[in-house]
């Protein structure tokens, strides 16, 4: 009697549970070269050696676009990109960039790098 009981309850309580899942949607939104890139290259401090008259590549915002691509660009092998690997988290580079700003970069780049 008891174990018919405890199989009783313990039925109760699988049939009574519900689960939720919530699925993780993948972003829509392009990158944004304006609003996504530039501004790490400000955030890092970057512009304050690759400036107007500083080193190359120019990463002022009215100039870094035209520094970067194509120059720095590889839209065969992303990751290969000079502005993505230069300053990845693990190079030697002065200034790095964080892992998401890597990320963003990287995925700026596999959609075609624009100038948007």
């Amino acid at each position: 009697m008891l174990f018919s009981t405890l199989i009783l309850i313990f039925a109760a309580a699988l049939t009574s549970c519900e689960y939720e899942f919530v699925e993780v949607a993948e972003p829509t939104e392009p990158m944004s070269f304006a609003a996504d890139i530039l501004p790490i290259f400000s955030q890092n401090g970057c512009v304050t050696c690759h400036k107007t008259g500083g080193t190359s590549p120019d990463l002022t915002a009215d100039k870094a676009y035209n520094a970067i691509y194509p120059a720095l660009v590889n839209l065969t092998t992303p990751e290969q990109s000079i502005i993505y690997v230069k300053p990845a988290p693990s190079s030697s580079h002065a200034v790095k960039y964080t892992p998401a700003q890597a990320s963003q970069v990287l995925a700026w780049i596999k959609e075609g790098a624009l100038n948007n």
